[in-house]
């Protein structure tokens, strides 16, 4: 057809001609997918070990293992025949949840997650519609829901290798685009359109039939295109005048970071170099010293007492993991580990019974905050609150995923062999070449600067290992080569019984600038906070008819020592302790870093720090003090002057 483009023959994109598309298709007509640089591991094939897992059984015993036993949400939810919200929450939950019950190996969970996944396919409806809505509502039923539950399908596929999950997710696609074509996306399936490209691409992969790229087109046609409001407007300036709205909310952000990266599988285009614009755009004017951006509701600027919701930092994770694979960038392995390392812990309780909607840079109090002082973009006084469901639930049901899937993102197939992406305590057993291969990773990182990687070959095999160096190392050594940081060091070679292959990184403290003239201390991936000590009070109530009782209660933090410091040194003296019990602990850290500090005058107002210092003087003569990890605190100092002694 004169004019037209696109993989089934309609006008649909300007990233392609007909004759590419042409190419794109196999001796049989099917349009070949572009191939991913990494393919990411299964539960099947990775176990988490070390401290990992452990971080891992503490979230199966916090609140993440227990939200179908207590919160009606999900355990009265509408997706399995209650009459609570039939919505994300349930959807979210399991995104986290299933990886969860297998990365541990966890009958009961594994149970548990397979009476939600059952009651989810029983209820499907013949015509292939999967959410739990009456035929009469489903025009004005949001299907972000439907893209999420069939990304969750397919996670559980992985990790269980259930038969049913195949012929339910085509089903519902099928279904999807007779229902998008009438009812167009709207409201939050707009915003997050591509988050439907994971089922439906892992199913065109598996059975491919052109109607499923003439959906991915239709949603990419009828979603926010992101790279028009970042490239032609200033859509990540913040929202200044408290106003709420999709465009540069900060989880649609998070998430938006790999939707050319999955469509580039389709089109050909640069993986990542839309992805690597927006975040810088992003970071201009919404940057935190972790590497992460504010977003209260949306995007809220560079002052360390905004927060950022926790959602984003589980939203901002997927998204790098996905871009790490598919563009095989190891940028985004680096910011995927500063995420991990900080951000994450930092929005729960060392325990993980509660977590907080918004994390602060600068949080020296987490109790209720007056209306006339919130300072946040958008959302309330509670926000940065520990506790079951502090301003709203959807961060409830979200955290889940972030530390399952990192797990599974540690090692990854490589076109040839194995990647190491991140040096976190792991173990793999794949096949190469008919050849049972084993990996396994021996660390202590981040709190530790070197890893062993410990590969066990069944039979001799030639295989490929890449080990990405992350880009913050000041040197590294592999097997006592010098590996140039942020870069893959690829080792090819036979690999007979075991090899022990030795990791090293150079990390050096360092202040890094911060926007005015502000300071953060930096060592590797891991940002350092000066812990500020804390009385801490729980809150059980019912709200809504919803209960918060110990220990998934609220939980009122308030300061017991001071906190109005600036740096007055930049001489660091780096100290290793045990990694205990809880990893991200608060009370015992695995590291700390001794510095000298000066006190200074800042004021504070209902709980809240000022934005900047009033002035950069001395109060005191330096005193001697431990900062340490930002996510092993609940209240810190973070961004702090420079100021002489």
């Amino acid at each position: 057809m004169p004019g037209s483009c696109g993989p089934f023959g309609t006008a649909c994109s300007r990233k392609y001609s007909i004759k590419q598309t042409q190419e794109k298709r196999n001796k049989k007509g099917v349009y070949v997918m572009k191939k991913k640089k990494f393919t990411p591991l299964t539960a099947k094939e990775l176990r988490p070990e070390g401290w990992l897992r452990q971080q891992l059984k503490i979230q199966a015993e916090g609140l993440s293992g227990h939200l179908d036993l207590i919160w009606p949400d999900i355990r009265d939810s509408k997706w399995i025949s209650g009459d609570k919200e039939g919505w994300e929450r349930v959807p979210y939950w399991l995104d986290g949840f299933i990886p969860l019950a297998y990365l541990l190996e966890d009958e009961e969970l594994k149970k548990r997650a397979a009476r939600y996944i059952d009651a989810i396919l029983e209820r499907q409806e013949e015509d292939g519609w999967i959410c739990p809505c009456s035929r009469e509502e489903r025009s004005t039923y949001d299907v972000w829901a439907a893209f999420l539950i069939c990304k969750v399908l397919v996670l559980y596929y992985e990790c269980s290798g259930d038969d049913r999950i195949e012929q339910a997710v085509y089903r519902a696609m099928h279904n999807l685009l007779l229902h998008v074509t009438n009812s167009t996306l709207f409201n939050w399936s707009a915003a997050r359109w591509y988050e439907c490209l994971v089922p439906l691409l892992w199913l065109y992969e598996r059975r491919p039939e052109d109607w499923m790229l003439k959906l991915a087109f239709v949603l990419e046609a009828e979603g926010l295109d992101y790279e028009k409001l970042y490239r032609n407007f200033d859509f990540a300036h913040p929202a200044v005048d408290k106003y709420w709205t999709q465009l540069n909310h900060v989880v649609n952000t998070a998430m938006a970071f790999k939707s050319r990266a999955l469509m580039s599988l389709l089109t050909g285009e640069s993986a990542d170099g839309f992805a690597r614009e927006m975040y810088e755009k992003v970071m201009r004017y919404n940057s935190m010293a972790t590497g992460h951006f504010t977003g209260d509701e949306c995007l809220s600027g560079d002052s360390p007492v905004q927060g950022s919701e926790c959602c984003s930092v589980a939203e901002a994770m997927y998204s790098y993991e996905i871009l790490l694979a598919v563009s095989g960038n190891p940028f985004w392995g680096d910011l995927l580990e500063k995420e991990a390392f900080n951000c994450l812990p930092a929005t729960t309780t060392p325990d993980m019974w509660a977590h907080q909607y918004v994390q602060m840079t600068n949080q020296i109090c987490c109790s209720r905050i007056a209306p006339d002082q919130v300072p946040f973009n958008s959302n309330g006084g509670e926000a940065h609150m520990f506790g079951l469901e502090p301003n709203f639930g959807c961060c409830t049901a979200n955290f889940n995923q972030a530390w399952p899937k990192f797990a599974l993102s540690a090692v990854a197939l490589s076109a040839d062999g194995l990647a190491v992406m991140s040096p976190v305590p792991v173990s793999v057993r794949i096949e190469k070449e008919g050849t049972a291969v084993s990996l396994q990773v021996i660390s202590g990182y981040p709190f530790r600067d070197e890893a062993v990687i410990e590969i066990t070959a069944e039979r001799p095999v030639e295989m490929e290992l890449l080990v990405r160096i992350p880009g913050f190392a000041q040197g590294a050594l592999v097997d006592g080569e010098k590996a140039e940081p942020g870069s893959f060091y690829r080792i090819y070679r036979k690999w007979e019984g075991s090899t022990r292959v030795k990791v090293s990184f150079s990390f050096v403290p360092v202040l890094t600038d911060r926007p005015n003239d502000m300071k953060a201390l930096v060592r590797g991936p891991l940002v350092f906070s000066l812990p500020i000590t804390e009385t801490c009070r729980k809150l059980e109530y019912v709200k809504d008819g919803v209960e918060r009782k110990a220990p998934y209660c609220d939980y009122e933090l308030t300061p017991a020592s001071d906190w109005n410091y600036g740096f007055c040194t930049e001489t660091f003296e780096v100290r290793g302790n045990e990694i205990g019990e809880y990893p991200f602990a608060v009370d015992n850290p695995p590291l700390q870093i001794k510095t000298e500090m000066v006190k200074i005058p800042w004021q504070e107002n209902g709980g809240v720090c000022a934005h900047l210092p009033q002035e950069r003087r001395a109060l005191s003569q330096p005193e001697e003090k431990l900062l340490q990890p930002y996510g092993c605190t609940n209240l810190r100092m973070t961004e702090m002057p420079l100021v002489s002694r």
